[in-house]
C-alpha cells in the first residue's frame, strides 16, 4: 500500500513519462526556435578561456590600429549614438557599455576585415592591414575587458551561429 506522498510522486512521475516521446527527451526548450539546432547531445558550451598572450596581442594591435578612433580605454566617442553632421555615425565603444557583445565573433571578424559599407558608417576595411588571426586577438582583447556576462551573451551569439553554419 503506498503512503498519499508515494501515491502523488506516483503519479507525477507516469504523467510526466506519458507526456514525453523520444523526439522530446532530446530537444530542449532552445530548438522551438528554427533558427537554433541546439540538441541535449550537443550542449552550448561554456564561453572559452582567453589566452593572456594573445590578449596582450590583441591589446597592441588595438593600440596601433583602432584606439585613434575608438579610444585607447574601448569607449569609443561619447555621442556615438548622435549621428554626425553628414548622418555618419560616430565610433561606438567595444567595452561593456557598447553593443560589440551582439555580434559573433564571424560577424565582427568580417567587419573589421572589410570595413561596413553603408552610408552611416566611417569604418574602413583593415584587411589589407590585419588577418583574421590578429583581429581574433583583438576581439579577444574587448573580451578580456568584459564581465562574465557580456562574455557569455557573445559567446552564446558565436556559438548559434557557428553551429547554423555547420562548424
Amino acid at each position: 500500500r503506498l503512503s498519499g506522498l508515494g501515491a502523488v510522486f506516483l503519479i507525477i512521475a507516469s504523467s510526466c513519462s506519458a507526456s514525453v516521446t523520444p523526439q522530446d527527451s532530446n530537444t530542449n526548450a532552445a530548438s522551438t526556435d528554427p533558427t537554433v539546432t541546439e540538441t541535449l547531445d550537443d550542449p552550448q558550451p561554456p564561453p572559452p578561456a582567453l589566452d593572456q598572450t594573445r590578449v596582450e596581442a590583441g591589446a597592441e594591435l588595438y593600440h596601433q590600429y583602432c584606439s585613434s578612433c575608438h579610444r585607447t580605454d574601448l569607449t569609443g566617442d561619447p555621442d556615438w549614438r548622435i549621428p554626425n553632421d553628414d548622418g555618419t555615425l560616430k565610433p561606438p565603444p567595444h567595452d561593456s557599455s557598447g553593443h560589440t557583445r551582439h555580434h559573433s565573433d564571424q560577424q565582427l571578424v568580417a567587419l573589421i576585415r572589410d570595413g561596413i559599407e553603408i552610408p552611416t558608417s566611417r569604418m574602413p576595411p583593415f584587411g589589407s592591414t590585419l588577418t583574421d588571426d590578429q583581429i581574433m586577438a583583438i576581439l579577444d582583447y574587448f573580451k578580456s575587458r568584459w564581465g562574465d556576462q557580456e562574455r557569455t551573451i557573445q559567446w552564446e551569439v558565436t556559438w548559434r551561429e557557428a553551429q547554423r553554419e555547420g562548424r
